[in-house]
C-alpha cells in the first residue's frame, strides 16, 4: 500500500527547497522515518501547526521514492509545558538527539516510541527538572545545535541569542539527572547496547558510551551547560 497512516513524534526538522520541510519522526508502527512536508512553510499552510517539533501527531502519508510524503496531519499533543520552559527544552533536545542518532531508519521499534512518549509526558508534567552539571572545554558547535531543534518555540528566545557564546563544549561530570539517566539506560537497553540487569548499571557513564557509539560528542551538552 502506497498510502498509510501512523502516529509519531517529530524529533527533528530542516528546511527543504523554497517552502518544504524534511521531518524526522519516531513513529509507532514504522520506526524512525524521514518525511517530506510539502508547502508547510507557506503562511497559508494548515498543516504547519500540527507538525512542530515535539508534537505527537497522527500522520497520513504517501510512500514516495526518497521520502514518505505527508498528506494530512492531526496533532494529538504539543507538549506545550516543555516548549514554555527553557530547561525542559534542553532536556527534550537531548532525548531527541539520542533517538535520532541511535535508532536506524525504517525499523519498527514500538518500545522506543512508547519510551519517548512516556518520557516527554513525564517531563511535561514535572514542575522542576534538573540537568547534569557540565564544565566547559573549547570546541566548535555547528548550526545543528544552534538552530535545527528550533529553540524559540512558544515564545522562547532564538537559540543563537539564548545560547550566547556557544563556542565552548561542556564536559560531563559524574552528576546526572535521574529521569535523564533512566531514559538513556532504557534506550540503550531497547536497542541492544546494554543489559539492564548488569549490577553496575547505576554507576555507568551513559554519555561516554553513547558518544562512543555515535563517534562524536553529544551536541545537547552545549545546551545543558548554558541553562544550568
Amino acid at each position: 500500500m502506497r498510502n498509510f497512516r501512523t502516529e509519531g513524534i517529530i524529533i527533528k526538522r530542516r528546511d527543504y527547497g523554497e517552502a518544504d520541510r524534511i521531518l524526522t519522526v519516531m513513529t509507532r508502527d514504522y520506526g524512525k522515518l524521514k518525511i517530506k512536508a510539502a508547502g508547510v512553510r507557506k503562511i497559508t499552510s494548515r498543516r504547519a501547526a500540527h507538525i512542530e517539533l515535539l508534537n505527537h501527531t497522527i500522520l497520513h502519508l504517501y510512500k514516495g521514492n526518497t521520502f514518505a510524503i505527508l498528506t494530512e496531519a492531526k496533532m494529538l499533543s504539543d507538549f506545550s509545558a516543555i516548549k514554555e520552559d527553557f530547561t525542559k527544552v534542553g532536556f527534550a533536545y537531548h532525548v531527541c538527539e539520542l533517538v535520532d542518532g541511535l535508532c536506524p531508519e525504517n525499523q519498527e521499534n514500538r518500545n522506543v516510541f512508547e519510551l519517548l512518549q512516556k518520557t516527554l509526558t513525564n517531563l511535561s508534567g514535572n514542575e522542576q527538572v534538573s540537568l547534569p552539571h557540565y564544565e566547559y572545554a573549547t570546541a566548535e558547535i555547528d548550526d545543528y545545535t544552534l538552530g535545527t531543534f528550533g529553540i524559540g518555540l512558544s515564545g522562547l528566545p532564538d537559540a543563537r541569542f539564548a545560547l550566547g557564546d556557544a563556542s565552548r563544549l561542556p564536559q560531563v561530570s559524574n552528576e546526572q539527572n535521574g529521569m535523564l539517566h533512566e531514559f538513556e539506560f532504557s534506550l540503550l537497553s531497547e536497542l541492544g547496547y546494554w543489559n539492564r540487569e548488569n549490577e553496575f548499571t547505576r554507576n555507568f557513564d551513559t554519555h561516554e558510551m553513547i558518544e562512543d557509539i555515535l563517534e562524536r560528542k553529544l551536541k545537547s551538552r552545549s545546551i545543558f551547560a548554558k541553562i544550568q
